[in-house]
């Protein structure tokens, strides 16, 4: 990822961060203020993006690398408030595992 990319990337995530409307104008005057130079178009890329998709989503999104049509296929059969709702993990205690001293034994003996 270049430096502009990265810069753009912060500036919207700066905006978004403070509730302010993701514009080109923003993004480059962010941009502007960090002194990073930036093709003009990067701004503006960022903006119609973020426009379309939710930033949020995006970040939290960022890392799952996969399609989200599992969701949309549970949403259109009538799963959406199921879909909604995070599913609750149930956390399961691992055993601990023995030690050497109490088997009787060292390894060294």
């Amino acid at each position: 990822m270049s430096t502009a990319e990265l810069a753009c990337s912060y500036a919207a995530m700066i905006l978004h961060d403070d509730g302010i409307a993701i514009t080109s104008e923003k993004i480059a005057a962010l941009v502007r203020s960090a002194n990073v130079a930036v093709e003009s178009y990067w701004p503006s890329l960022f903006a119609k993006l973020a426009e379309k998709r939710s930033l949020e989503d995006l970040i939290l999104n960022a890392g799952s690398g996969g399609c989200s049509a599992p969701v949309t296929v549970a949403a259109a059969s009538g799963g959406a408030a199921s879909a909604a709702a995070p599913a609750v993990e149930e956390k399961k205690e691992e055993p601990k595992e023995e030690s050497d001293d109490d088997m009787g034994f060292s390894l060294f003996d």
